[in-house]
């Protein structure tokens, strides 16, 4: 079940012998090392299951069974950052995953990055896109990184801050 592997690092964590035999790749989703920055991947979908919370927000979403990269979306305004991210360049670059999965949980930013964003709580049964990236080796669960989120009609940079 997608989002049960943080149980499992916050029970690790709790015990330093468990911490010290958790194999990396338990922990490789937090932070943007452990994810291919050089292949962005496109998500759309309905949102089964929400959790607004810190360390960050997560969306468990399920896949439009007919997903296809829209027309526009090299065209899709972005807003500016106060990192340097080149959203065009993101967005001329996203394909569809090469994995199947039909649910893909989004890890998205902090909370108090939300807030900045003015980003209400997503609720269940929401459809929402986002351009991201996946881990580096794909193995694993399905999750995305999530670097613009687009969520009725707007778009969210969730790398930093609004610039």
């Amino acid at each position: 079940m997608p989002m049960s592997r943080r149980r499992f690092a916050l029970v690790a964590a709790a015990t330093p012998l468990a911490a010290a035999l958790t194999t990396p790749s338990a922990w490789a989703h937090h932070g943007w090392s452990g994810f291919d920055q050089e292949k962005p991947i496109y998500l759309e979908g309905k949102v089964v299951q929400s959790k607004w919370q810190n360390p960050h927000a997560e969306l468990l979403i399920e896949l439009r069974p007919d997903l296809v990269l829209p027309p526009d979306l090299k065209q899709r305004p972005l807003p500016a950052q106060s990192a340097g991210v080149d959203g065009p360049g993101l967005l001329a670059r996203a394909a569809l995953p090469r994995r199947k999965d039909r649910r893909w949980e989004l890890e998205l930013a902090p909370l108090t990055r939300m807030a900045a964003w003015q980003v209400a709580e997503i609720k269940v049964g929401e459809t929402v896109s986002a351009i991201g990236f996946t881990a580096k080796d794909e193995a694993g669960e399905a999750v995305m990184r999530v670097e613009y989120l687009f969520v009725a009609g707007k778009a969210y940079g969730l790398r930093s801050s609004p610039a």
